[in-house]
This record gives C-alpha cells, sequence and structure tokens, in this order.
C-alpha cells in the first residue's frame, strides 16, 4: 500500500480524538460540562486552528482569524477563573458539612436530619424531597449518584484532564488535514492523496478500537477510585447505554461533517464546529444544575467566558476562503 503514510496520519488523528474523549468524560465529573468543553474547544482552536492555518497554505484570512484565535484564548483564562470561582462556591455550601477525610475519598456524611431526608422510602425514611438545584443537598446527592467521586480532591485533577483533553483536541484534525493534503509531501510521485471519505473510515476504526481497548481495560483497572467492574457486568447493564449509542453516534456524524467542511473551505475554519460548548453550557445550567445559586464573581465570569466564546466562533467563521 503506497499511501500508507496517509493512513498513518488519518488513524493517529482517530487515537488522539478517542484519548480526548475519555478525559473529558472523567474531566465533566470535577470540573462540569460547561468549562471543560469551552477550555477543550478553545485549546483546539488555539493549537489546532493554528496548524491548520499554515498546513493548509494560509488559505484563511490571517487578519480575521488571529483575533479569533486571541479571542479563544481569553475564553480559555476565563475558564478556569469559572472553575476556580465555582470551586469556591462548593466549598462554601458545604463548609457546615463534616467530610470524611480518614477514608481518603472526600466522602461526605450529612448530618441526622439530611440524612433523613436523603433515605430511600425502602429503608424506612420518609417522603423524598428533591433537592433544589444549586444547594449543599443537590451536591451531596450527586456525589453518592455518579461513580467518580470528587468530593475533598484537588481542582488541578479535573484542570489537568482539561487540559490533556484540549490537546489531543487540538492534534485530531491537523492529522487528518495531513492525511487528505499530504502536506509533508510522504508519498511518493503518482501516487494519489485519500479522499476524505476513505480518510475518515480509517480515522473512525483507530478511534472505535483505542476506545475499546482503553475502556475495558479501566473496567479492570479502573482510575481515580472508580470502583472495579468486568466486561460480563458491562454487557449486562444497558442502563443509559442508548445515550451513549446517539452521543457516539453524534461525534461521528459531526466530525465528518467537520472534515468534509474543513477540505472544501480550509481545516482552520472548519473549527468553528467547536461551537459546541454553547450548547453544552446550556445543558450544564438548564438541565444539570451547573451555577445554581453561585456567586454573583461567578456569573460575570461565566457570562464573560461565553460572550468571549460567541465573538471567537463569528470571528473564525467570518476567516473561511476557498482551497485551490
Amino acid at each position: 500500500m503506497d499511501n500508507w503514510s496517509s493512513v498513518l496520519f488519518a488513524m493517529a488523528g482517530g487515537v488522539v480524538l478517542s484519548l480526548g474523549n475519555l478525559s473529558t468524560q472523567y474531566a465533566w465529573a470535577f470540573v462540569g460540562l460547561s468549562v471543560v468543553e469551552v477550555i477543550s474547544s478553545s485549546m483546539t482552536v488555539v493549537i489546532g486552528t493554528t496548524l491548520n492555518y499554515f498546513l493548509d497554505g494560509k488559505i484563511n484570512k490571517a487578519e480575521i482569524l488571529f483575533p479569533g484565535v486571541g479571542c479563544f484564548l481569553v475564553a480559555v483564562c476565563l475558564a478556569s477563573a469559572v472553575h476556580s470561582s465555582n470551586a469556591a462556591d462548593y466549598k462554601a455550601k458545604l463548609s457546615s458539612w463534616p467530610i470524611d477525610n480518614e477514608t481518603g475519598k472526600g466522602t461526605v456524611l450529612p448530618s441526622a436530619s439530611e440524612e433523613a431526608v436523603l433515605k430511600d422510602r425502602e429503608n424506612g425514611g420518609g417522603p423524598i424531597r428533591k433537592a433544589k438545584a444549586g444547594t449543599a443537598t443537590f451536591l451531596i446527592e450527586l456525589e453518592k449518584r455518579r461513580s467518580i467521586k470528587v468530593f475533598g480532591k484537588s481542582m488541578f485533577i479535573g484542570l489537568t484532564l482539561t487540559f490533556f483533553a484540549g490537546v489531543c483536541f487540538s492534534l485530531f484534525s491537523p492529522a487528518f488535514n495531513l492525511a487528505t493534503n499530504d502536506q509533508w509531501h510522504t508519498l511518493k510521485q503518482g501516487v494519489p492523496k485519500l479522499v476524505v471519505y476513505t480518510a475518515f473510515f480509517y480515522f473512525s476504526v483507530s478511534c472505535f478500537v483505542i476506545a475499546l481497548v482503553l475502556n475495558i481495560s479501566f473496567l479492570y483497572h479502573p482510575a481515580l477510585g472508580v470502583s472495579k467492574s468486568s466486561f460480563k457486568a458491562y454487557l449486562k447493564d444497558w442502563n443509559g447505554r442508548g445515550w451513549a449509542f446517539l452521543a457516539g453516534f453524534l461525534c461521528g456524524f459531526g466530525n465528518g461533517l467537520q472534515f468534509m467542511g474543513g477540505q472544501a473551505a480550509g481545516y482552520a475554519a472548519a473549527d468553528a464546529v467547536q461551537a459546541l460548548p454553547l450548547v453544552s453550557t446550556f445543558w450544564g445550567v438548564v438541565l444539570f444544575g451547573e451555577y445554581r445559586r453561585s456567586s454573583r464573581r461567578t456569573y460575570i465570569l461565566l457570562f464573560s467566558m461565553l460572550f468571549m466564546f460567541i465573538a471567537a466562533v463569528g470571528i473564525l467563521m467570518a476567516s473561511s476562503g476557498h482551497r485551490k
């Protein structure tokens, strides 16, 4: 196979995308949906778009593109500040609740009165009152439900995972760009370049394989205090599996459209697909109760982050060019 180098670039893109996806799933528990997506997407643009600009022969308008990249960089800084402020808000809300530090897991121990409220009917408790989003009780219930326990752990764990995901996401688009356009001239003369659809096939296969290997490995050797499981238990538990399949389908469909747009108008401009945090922030705030009853400082930082991100996406779209 004469075009093996292009195939390897496409597969490398799939590998880093899979690593980034896995990292974000852990980071969501520590940092929250809104901040994780803004930081990782902004880093994708700051690093990936810059690489794609030079790989594409500067077909995008630099005088428009790089101010947009600068806006994304500011959004990253604001997102980090949002997380820090929100973590301080959480600490203030939970300050009246004792934390079991002896277990090393940061387990929150509710008072007797709150425990009675949280008990299930089967355990003899009274009527269950749904905790209001943003309250200490809500945060404790959330901590009890999820497998990744975050109370008592450093905020830098989540930020490290988020920035690692951002680096991974910033590399998959340039790798795919190299696979389809061979800017580094790794193909022999006369060997045709990979078309988008063929490159996307290899990209998807490698993404699937590395995801399968990593997820099975983490079932038996979990990280960050997650309970150990098995492949057999995984196959038996279909709770929420439909949402997982839908997420995978949408991710693949979106990537395919991004690559098609990148081939037509330049991969740098195609990174405008990173507008996804605008949707995830809506989900995080409206559906999942993020930032409810937070401080005024957190709200100001949150809206500043979103404003800067919206401006950056608009500028990025305006920089699009046409591949010759």
